[in-house]
């Protein structure tokens, strides 16, 4: 889950829509860091997380490989909305945590897309460790901002993520078709989470003075 980190950006004129700094916008990192405090960035990521739950619901009785391909496609999408999201944190400690974490979602990514490891004890343990790592650090900004604007949302979020992963991993899924309900269901859980987390972040961008994404 893409979570902006810090307070929301200053008013004026030093400060720009998503948080960059006039006069550094062809630079790479400072378009990724814009990008990662944008809400719409957020927003993308829950829509990322909506989607394929939602699809997995529809389509209920498709095979495990159309799963399997759905939630690593899902991992995929994540693992860059991730990688793009560490740029707007300013410690090193939790841009490295959201580094591992985003090659961590991309290689899961892929291991689900391959054909051997397409089995329902592979895909409930690869989905269920990820939620269940994501929630976790996810916790950690939540008790260390104190000033986290969207705190409250964020940390139900993490504890979401928690709480996904340990089903998962726990419940046994006898079927495809078990495994694909509970996915489904946690998936489009998560995405409604972020959501909220998306337009409590654009509420405090516009209590702090920011217009635009």
């Amino acid at each position: 889950m893409t979570v902006s980190r810090g307070p929301a950006p200053h008013s004026g004129p030093e400060s720009q829509p998503g948080g960059a700094i006039p006069g550094t916008t062809g630079d790479a990192a400072d378009v990724l860091t814009a990008l990662g405090r944008s809400w719409t960035w957020i927003l993308g990521s829950a829509v990322a997380t909506l989607v394929p739950g939602i699809l997995v619901l529809v389509w209920p009785d498709e095979t495990l490989h159309v799963l399997a391909v759905l939630i690593g496609l899902y991992l995929l999408v994540t693992g860059v909305f991730r990688f793009v999201a560490l740029f707007a944190r300013e410690d090193h400690g939790e841009r490295l945590a959201g580094l591992f974490l985003a090659v961590l979602y991309v290689l899961a990514g892929v291991l689900c897309l391959r054909n051997p490891l397409q089995t329902i004890a592979a895909l409930s343990l690869i989905v269920g460790v990820l939620w269940l790592v994501s929630g976790i650090l996810m916790l950690y900004p939540v008790i260390a901002a104190r000033d986290l604007p969207h705190r409250g949302f964020v940390l139900a979020a993490a504890l979401l993520g928690i709480v996904a992963g340990i089903v998962v991993l726990a419940l046994p899924t006898e079927s495809a078709l078990a495994l694909t309900r509970l996915l489904g269901l946690w998936l489009v859980l998560l995405g409604l989470a972020e959501t909220a987390v998306a337009f409590a972040w654009r509420a405090a961008l516009h209590r702090a003075g920011v217009t635009g994404p």
